[in-house]
């Protein structure tokens, strides 16, 4: 274990990294508990980490690697030390503390080996997979630190909301991941509206597409809803988890205005406050 100056200097590091670069997120947790508080920044910034490394590499192979670094980190097999880089170092000691399943990090990871090549989602419900073991598992651990124990009801929130949440992040990055070769969309849903994967490359038939988007922009809302009504009956002490969800619905409202290349669609700065407030209120 690595000594307690060292943990909190990483859990530190953990939100400000959540904080330059997750800012919904960092809003989002500094409702939380005091005491808990730093664990969810050590797993949103475990995410951010693994979401990153499609940036930092020009060929697949360094991603593999990276990616098993983090695999062999989480299940207790990385070599060297592993504590001083202060992301694995606070994850661990959150897993360690809460008795995190450890799987559900392991399976984020593999989920992120789609993000380093450029093949399109092949289905809606590949897409739908995806984000439940990328975002929906971010809910569900944070919950389970809230809870400090399993909640069924809590679990199928956060599969919802997690496909919410992520399909509506994948939307607004859509510019991004063209200029980037990386489809997100589903390859059956293009196909059906007459788009082939590399004209979103290239940032084509924009007016085909806005059909496309329309459905998943109601796929997430659907969602959303179902992860609402999931959380109506769930351990109150969980539902903070799922303040980011607040978020959502001004997304895709601004997402509903946006041209499919961009801009990104963004919620003013000065209204999150307060969009976290009022959705707090309703949890």
């Amino acid at each position: 274990m690595a000594p307690a100056a060292r943990l909190d200097d990483a859990y530190r590091y953990c939100e400000e990294l959540v904080r330059d670069h997750d800012r919904d997120r960092w809003l989002a947790n500094g409702l939380l508990p005091d005491d808990k508080r730093r664990h969810a920044f050590a797993i949103h910034a475990f995410s951010y980490e693994a979401a990153r490394i499609r940036e930092t590499i020009h060929e697949a192979m360094p991603g593999e690697i990276r990616l098993q670094w983090w695999v062999d980190a989480i299940e207790g097999e990385a070599r060297g030390d592993v504590a001083g880089h202060p992301v694995a170092a606070a994850l661990i000691d959150t897993i360690r503390r809460f008795s995190l399943r450890r799987s559900g990090f392991v399976n984020l990871l593999e989920a992120r080996r789609f993000d380093l090549y450029d093949d399109a989602m092949p289905t809606l419900n590949d897409l739908e997979g995806y984000a439940g073991e990328t975002a929906s598992v971010l809910f569900l651990e944070v919950a389970q630190v809230l809870c400090e124990g399993a909640d069924p009801k809590v679990a199928d929130a956060a599969g919802h909301a997690g496909v919410a949440y992520a399909l509506t992040g994948l939307m607004r990055a859509l510019p991004i991941h063209a200029r980037r070769n990386q489809v997100y969309l589903p390859a059956d849903l293009l196909k059906a509206a007459g788009i082939e994967p590399d004209e979103v490359r290239h940032g084509r038939k924009a007016g085909e597409l806005e059909g496309v988007l329309a459905s998943l922009r109601s796929s997430a809302a659907g969602h959303l809803d179902s992860a609402l009504s999931a959380l109506a009956g769930a351990d109150v002490r969980a539902k903070p988890a799922f303040l980011p969800l607040a978020f959502v619905g001004p997304y895709l409202r601004a997402l509903a205005k946006a041209p499919a290349y961009g801009p990104v669609a963004e919620i003013a700065a000065w209204r999150k406050p307060l969009i976290l407030w009022w959705f707090g209120r309703r949890l």
